[in-house]
């Protein structure tokens, strides 16, 4: 509809499709068929992804090590020198 001031009112206009032609018609036909989707995934969602496989905590024993630690029993020249072995295994 157009409207040119009060006195020049025109009636509703065809709605006309979109022209196209046969070659535009074969070429979006064939790339379609070669686009490729892509997904890129951040960082943080790949992390959190590889946690979800990971096994559950054992809050038993997180409290248990937390209590040793705590009392200073739990860090013996043994466990010392299997975190240093495990360390150095880790580095080299």
């Amino acid at each position: 509809m157009q409207i040119q001031g009060p006195s020049h009112l025109h009636g509703a206009q065809p709605v006309n499709t979109p022209h196209r032609t046969s070659q535009a018609e074969a070429t979006t036909g064939a790339s379609s068929l070669t686009e490729v989707d892509q997904l890129d995934i951040s960082p943080e969602a790949d992390m959190v992804s590889r946690s979800s496989g990971l096994p559950e905590m054992r809050t038993d024993r997180i409290a248990d090590i937390r209590a040793q630690i705590a009392s200073g029993t739990y860090e013996t020249d043994a466990m010392l020198d299997v975190a240093l072995d495990r360390l150095l295994d880790e580095i080299g």
